[in-house]
């Protein structure tokens, strides 16, 4: 992987030393976080990559974690967050199985969500599987309740 060259000017030793930090890091799993919440669009190939490839019927998800801030400004504690993506039923489908929704007759209408979805599932659903930046879950295909266009559009306790 090629570094980005750092400018030099007018900067202090410690400023240089975290723009040389910056240049060199790795892809990671919270560069998706903003401060308005997860963006899928932020996600790095490299960083998909590195996520467990579900076998057979199973999906990949990524639970939502919430904003940094409420919509009144006040700044979220990061163990506030954590609890939240622990509690969530609502995620970010990563990546699905070879056969997840291949069985036609069980999903005679097709699959029910696909790689991109933001889905709804049953509380204690899946596998919780702890990875660097948080967790996801492996659930069954049929474990999906709803798809859902944003999941700002429901509440998180």
């Amino acid at each position: 992987m090629e570094t980005a060259e750092v400018p030099v000017v007018n900067m202090t030793a410690l400023e240089r030393k975290w723009a040389e930090e910056s240049a060199s890091k790795q892809p990671a799993l919270e560069d998706a976080y903003t401060e308005r919440g997860f963006d899928p669009e932020k996600l790095d190939q490299a960083v998909i990559d590195t996520i467990p490839k579900p076998t057979g019927w199973r999906i990949a998800i990524l639970p939502y974690r919430g904003a940094e801030k409420t919509k009144g400004g006040i700044v979220l504690a990061e163990e506030t967050q954590r609890k939240t993506q622990l509690a969530t039923v609502c995620g970010y489908v990563l990546r699905m199985g070879d056969l997840a929704y291949a069985d036609e007759g069980k999903f005679p209408t097709g699959p029910w969500c696909k790689e991109g979805d933001w889905i709804v599932f049953g509380r204690y659903a899946g596998a919780r599987i702890p990875i660097d930046g948080g967790e996801i879950r492996l659930l069954n295909d049929d474990e999906v309740l709803a798809v859902l266009n944003d999941p700002e559009d429901i509440l998180h306790m």
